[in-house]
């Protein structure tokens, strides 16, 4: 079946960005409420979040896909979606109240044998208005996987005898970022993918280790750290890509360093595996 018929779906959404769930991302991360009342930049992964009825969710808690006109992305037969990475540029920042509204494109769609089996991608366009004016636009790329056999090797493999160094970054943070906070996370972005609350399903179905922090949670923290060392909305873009789960309860390890006229980011289990990788620019 080709997938072709996909590229170019559209579909929008409508959000206020209210001082309730403001003040519930900012008690996620322990953030002081801003003055003026400007969000910190990685607030749009909480706004316009998909809405689809619970009886319209597939076994692993994402939205269900089929070949219906209805269906935004395409039905692939892998089962196993992962968040890859995103390309976002900030224009402006959102504000407490702000109206918001969400326009997703799907741009690209793709497929691929990798070592572990077919793969499918589809890059998808989010562009983010805050009262009429662009604040985010967001390519994020989605892999599909084919099932995990029952008997493989739990992801990632267990913690080695290495250690992270900071040496070399100009900033660092560790975390330890557990079930509580995967949980605030989930709810914050309306994601029930199971592998982020569903221990025995993450472990017994998709071969996780233990519960998966979600990408863009991770995002986050490393938005976070940039804000800290740069002030706040100072970032005109922010890439990032997963490259090994991070698991909950386990150390991460944010870093920053300037590199030429951008910043590299990063983030590390605490054997030294690296998580995410990111850059950026101001």
């Amino acid at each position: 079946m080709s997938f072709e018929a996909w590229i170019g779906r559209e579909t929008r959404a409508t959000d206020r960005l209210d001082e309730g769930l403001a003040a519930r991302w900012l008690a996620t991360f322990d953030l002081p409420h801003p003055h003026p009342p400007i969000m910190p930049q990685g607030i749009h992964f909480a706004l316009c979040t998909p809405d689809a009825p619970t009886a319209k969710l597939g076994e692993d808690g994402h939205p269900a896909r089929d070949d219906s006109p209805d269906s935004f992305l395409p039905p692939f037969p892998m089962p196993r979606r992962m968040w890859a990475s995103s390309k976002i540029a900030f224009h402006a920042p959102i504000a407490i109240g702000a109206a918001v509204e969400r326009t997703s494109r799907v741009v690209s769609v793709s497929e691929k044998e990798g070592g572990s089996g077919r793969l499918a991608f589809v890059d998808v366009e989010h562009q983010t208005l805050a009262n009429g004016t662009v604040a985010v636009i967001e390519t994020q790329t989605l892999v599909y996987r084919e099932a995990a056999a029952p008997d493989a090797p739990l992801s990632p493999p267990p913690p080695g005898e290495g250690h992270f160094s900071p040496e070399g970054w100009d900033a660092h943070r560790a975390i330890t970022p557990d079930a509580r906070l995967l949980f605030r996370y989930s709810a914050l972005t309306f994601n029930t993918h199971r592998i982020h609350y569903d221990a025995p399903y993450a472990e017994q179905i998709e071969r996780y280790r233990g519960l998966v922090v979600h990408g863009p949670l991770t995002a986050s923290l490393l938005l976070q750290l940039a804000a800290s060392e740069l002030g706040e909305n100072r970032l005109r873009t922010f890439s990032f890509r997963g490259l090994s789960p991070a698991i909950a309860g386990e150390p991460l390890h944010l870093v920053m360093r300037a590199k030429d006229e951008s910043y590299e980011l990063a983030a590390f289990a605490g054997d030294g595996r690296q998580v995410t990788a990111a850059s950026a620019t101001v």
